[in-house]
């Protein structure tokens, strides 16, 4: 972010904690009848706690500031909401499977809008436990190993579009292509007619989602809003197509459409539009966030990348020189480009925390939650532990040669709120890594250094950089 846009930033967060005091003023609870004390830690100001601490520093300072003075779990205050922070794998477990009925998730009202309230990530119980299945079994290994024509169709196109040596903006392109696979797995082969307005009104949603959530119109997030309301239209529009026509698909939708409960009961237009622009959302920013540090991994080590061209040429020749299709098998035998994978998951730390809400008073290690408080489990704190990963902050692919100890590595979350569709991110990452090494070079211009939030961790300004046919030595 540029200065004037993080006081900008600042300006909004210290205003929408003033306005939300009167809520602040009902989390209060009753100490005296319960015996347990609140974790260490600071609650900064009054009103705004420490929402400027975090936002004028690198946030990832701020959460390890904070656990080398405290500890594992301590408390703060920020976007208004009192919290309790947890960076130990086991309390992260504690919170996220073994007592998740405890901590229900919790987003923003003005995100919920803006995805849908029927999406499976503001709900648990029954409900969730349905629409993930739904998910699961379309995004099952089956089901994947349709996709790959297909996904490697798109991954070629995409980098043969980059490779004019003109400068692109590495991370936007990422998106579109994880917006594309993203459209497959949900829709199979849309027409170009509802793809490109899906993908029109998508762009204008997502950059009204991170937006001051004011809705007077021609601001971002009122565009947004309106955007949003043509997106359920454009897929209410291919549900009819598909009734009106009696098309029997296999994609996501077609799952969706064929769903019926125990009791016969069917999601309605609304539901399956929320699920279906969730999926969209949660398809396309973390997964063009890790391509991108991986590109930056791999172009910063020769070596490393050397190692993968390797792997990667191999294949290539069994596959006579690229002239035959990979197979869903070569890319499950992937295995040194597969810890690469890992490993820039676990540096980058995409997700970095994950919010969850107390729905009780609870207690943890002798310590109060209090009811209503906001519980984030510090994913990248626990990835960047010296005691769990040794020399961490040294990019070694080598550390997944042996499976990492249990909840210490969740580049997707964990229990039942962990990310359904890890296997399809991991595949579509995996083919467009051997198609980049094996016919395209690449370097990055300008300053390699740096980290931007927009809200995920990417290299700075998007990493910059020029795209070549391997063949093209101009």
């Amino acid at each position: 972010m540029e200065i004037t846009s993080v006081l900008i930033y600042i300006i909004v967060l210290f205003l929408s904690t003033i306005f939300s005091y009167p809520f602040l003023k009902k989390l209060k609870w009753n100490s005296k009848s319960i015996p347990y004390k609140l974790p260490p830690g600071s609650m900064g100001w009054p009103y705004i706690g420490e929402t400027l601490q975090l936002y004028s520093q690198d946030p990832n300072i701020f959460f390890a500031t904070k656990q080398r003075r405290y500890g594992e779990i301590f408390k703060s205050h920020i976007l208004g909401c009192p919290c309790v922070m947890l960076a130990s794998p086991e309390a992260t477990k504690f919170v996220l499977a073994t007592h998740s009925e405890l901590f229900k998730p919790t987003y923003p009202k003005s995100k919920e809008k803006m995805i849908g309230p029927s999406a499976i990530f503001f709900h648990q119980g029954n409900y969730h436990s349905l629409l993930r299945k739904l998910v699961q079994n379309c995004l099952s290994p089956g089901s994947l190993q349709k996709l790959v024509p297909d996904i490697e169709a798109i991954a070629i196109s995409a980098l043969q579009s980059w490779a004019g040596g003109d400068v692109i903006n590495t991370f936007h392109e990422m998106k579109k292509f994880s917006f594309d696979v993203g459209i497959l797995s949900v829709f199979g082969r849309l027409d170009k007619k509802h793809r490109e307005n899906l993908k029109e009104n998508y762009c204008i949603v997502d950059k009204g989602y991170n937006s001051f959530p004011t809705n007077i119109p021609g601001t971002t997030y009122h565009r947004a809003l309106l955007a949003r309301k043509r997106l359920s239209q454009i897929v209410n529009d291919i549900i009819y197509e598909r009734e009106e026509k009696k098309i029997l698909e296999k994609d996501l939708l077609g799952h969706f459409l064929n769903f019926k409960d125990e009791k016969g009961q069917v999601l309605s237009k609304d539901q399956i539009s929320d699920n279906i622009i969730g999926v969209l959302f949660a398809a396309q920013d973390t997964t063009a966030s890790v391509l991108t540090w991986t590109l930056k991994y791999l172009h910063d080590d020769q070596k490393l990348l050397e190692a993968v061209k390797a792997e990667q040429k191999a294949i290539y020749e069994e596959n006579e020189g690229g002239k035959r299709p990979l197979t869903w098998a070569q890319t499950r035998n992937m295995p040194f480009t597969h810890r690469v994978i890992l490993e820039s998951l676990r540096m980058a730390s995409i997700i970095s925390f994950t919010f969850r809400e107390a729905v009780v008073d609870v207690e943890y290690n002798g310590y109060l939650i209090p009811k209503g408080w906001k519980v984030l489990p510090l994913f990248r704190n626990i990835h960047h532990n010296p005691e769990l990963f040794t020399d961490p902050q040294d990019f070694d692919p080598s550390r997944f040669e042996v499976a990492p100890k249990p909840n210490t590595f969740m580049p997707f979350g964990n229990g039942v709120h962990a990310c359904p569709g890890n296997e399809l991110a991991k595949m579509e990452l995996l083919i467009l890594i051997h198609h980049l090494v094996t016919k395209f070079r690449w370097e990055v211009v300008g300053s390699q250094s740096g980290i931007q939030y927009g809200p995920f961790p990417i290299p700075q300004n998007g990493l910059p950089a020029r795209f070549w046919n391997e063949s093209n030595n101009t």
